[in-house]
């Protein structure tokens, strides 16, 4: 497993752009799967974003598809999540989530590492 840390939640307006990052220590980086979670409450968490552990293969979520963007830099243990054109409804707490799966999946369960959560909100 890794330790992870999410940043750069906040308040934003409709329309706006943030970037959120999760900073990661411990074992191989490298070698997961990454992705973003998020969720509001009384509601599952679901899946945004997934990204290959070589950064070739990206996976939104149809809700996202085209306004964010994942990303990631091995080198420095960090993986993103560039979100633009936002909306209310995406309003939720965002976790980043490692999975030691060789393929990026939208299953919860599969990811073992999970960060404490940063919360965005969107104004309207």
């Amino acid at each position: 497993q890794v330790q992870l840390v999410e940043s750069g939640g906040g308040l934003v307006q409709t329309g706006g752009s943030l970037r959120l990052s999760c900073v990661a220590s411990g074992r191989a980086f490298g070698s997961y799967v990454m992705a973003w979670f998020r969720q509001t409450p009384g509601k599952e968490r679901e899946f945004v974003a997934g990204i290959s552990w070589s950064g070739g293969n990206t996976y939104y979520a149809d809700s996202v598809k085209g306004r964010f963007t994942i990303s990631r830099d091995n080198a420095k243990n960090t993986v993103y999540l560039q979100m633009n054109s936002l909306k209310p409804e995406d309003t939720a707490v965002y976790y980043c989530a490692a999975s030691p799966k060789r393929t990026i999946l939208t299953t919860r369960s599969t990811y073992d590492s999970w960060g404490q959560g940063t919360q965005v909100t969107v104004s309207s």
